[in-house]
């Protein structure tokens, strides 16, 4: 495989990548890249956790990376997950590999790895300590959203904090010079990549993939106040930044200013989108918010047939989502080369679609209905799921681990 095809197929990985010639310089340099994803047992695994994992590790290992799981359950212990009983975390944590085993991923590259084997490595500590040391305590404040946490500062913890120091010290100590985690982990990605120079590690390439969407209708939990703040935020930085060009002791061209307020303006948007996607992710507390790698063919049936799926409208749409990011991404392990939608014989007869762009071109056009591309999703996510199904179905070790994990309570 040449080093282009290799960078293709990471890109497919990637709604964003930082930077992509970074990246090229990695693939070319001929050395073994190590990428890594973290997960904090917490639950049963969603869809987006297991079948879409497997689909996006698949594609980083096909292309010469070794990719390392991160079971991060002292993270979770930290984020108050499941009450933080650390037991149950770890018992969750079990059940999350025999999920990963099932679901597609080849494992041939694969490697499973604890945060509480690496917390008794006395190193691991000293680094999560200066990772402390090189930004004050309102930098690592901001990095909270990566916990999924929107909240005031009067309800974080010490262990938040905390928590982002060792997610950035597990980079460096799992030497990943890839981080292949979702993009509501950008801010914290962002700051290994500002700090690994001056702890005398890399800046690690981030490669961030989308975020699945929530079953249910979009609900932005943005708040007017968060709106406020940030436009207020703003306009302080541009009356400091316009102060600053009228001092003839540090002369500053009015194009500089225009260009330094452009930059935040687009530092604002993105903000403002990795926040619109920790808002409309899947939630585990809201069980018809998400397919669960278990989930019954009865489950499945409920959920997608009261998903919101306007007809007509392909923006933020999760039914569609399932298909962009799922259903067409799978077509290789269901031995298929297309999708067929059936439709009545009135609007048309079945319908081949060899592609996402066809059916969003179909869709947005309403010749094809929402109840018509349900029905096919439902079909293909049963076939999806079957495997895992009857993994614990019939391994009595995984099977004792699901009926545990199902008799926790999600506390977040």
């Amino acid at each position: 495989m040449t080093t282009e095809e290799r960078l293709n197929l990471i890109k497919q990985v990637g709604e964003e990548i930082v930077q992509e010639d970074e990246l090229l310089k990695l693939l070319e340099s001929g050395e073994q890249l190590i990428a890594y994803d973290g997960f904090e047992p917490s639950g049963q695994i969603h869809i987006a956790q297991g079948i879409l994992k497997a689909i996006n590790v698949n594609k980083m290992t096909k292309a010469g990376i070794k990719f390392r799981m991160w079971v991060a359950d002292w993270h979770a212990l930290a984020n108050n997950k499941l009450g933080g009983d650390l037991e149950k975390i770890k018992t969750t944590g079990k059940y999350f590999i025999e999920v990963w085993k099932a679901s597609g991923m080849d494992l041939s590259k694969v490697e499973f790895l604890w945060a509480s084997d690496m917390v008794k490595n006395p190193d691991y500590w000293k680094l999560v300590i200066q990772v402390g040391r090189t930004n004050l305590l309102r930098r690592f404040i901001r990095t909270a959203e990566m916990m999924g946490r929107q909240e005031s500062l009067d309800n974080l913890t010490g262990a938040n904090i905390i928590y982002s120091c060792m997610q950035v010290a597990d980079i460096f100590m799992l030497g990943a010079k890839i981080t292949q985690l979702g993009m509501d982990q950008r801010k914290l990605n962002m700051l290994a990549r500002e700090i690994g120079p001056q702890l005398g590690f890399w800046k690690p390439v981030v490669v961030s993939h989308h975020m699945l969407m929530g079953l249910n209708k979009p609900q932005y939990q943005i708040s007017n106040m968060k709106n406020e703040r940030a436009k207020d935020a703003d306009s302080s930085h541009m009356s400091r930044v316009a102060a600053k060009s009228m001092d003839n002791t540090k002369p500053t061209s009015l194009m500089h200013v225009r260009e330094d307020i452009s930059e935040r303006k687009e530092l604002a948007k993105l903000n403002n989108k990795i926040s619109r996607t920790i808002a409309l992710k899947m939630s585990k507390s809201l069980p018809d918010s998400a397919i669960f790698m278990t989930d019954t063919t009865e489950d499945i049936k409920r959920k997608i047939s009261k998903a919101y799926c306007p007809e007509g409208v392909v923006e933020e749409n999760p039914v569609l989502e399932y298909y962009k990011y799922i259903l067409f991404e799978s077509l290789e392990r269901l031995g298929l080369q297309n999708i067929v939608v059936e439709r009545p014989a009135k609007f048309g007869g079945p319908v081949i679609l060899n592609s996402y762009e066809n059916l969003e071109r179909l869709f947005k056009e309403k010749q094809i209905h929402p109840l018509d591309i349900k029905q096919k999703a439902i079909e293909f996510l049963d076939k999806l799921l079957e495997p895992v199904r009857k993994h614990f179905e019939e391994d009595s070790y995984a099977k004792d681990l699901l009926q545990k994990v199902k008799s926790y309570q999600v506390t977040r």
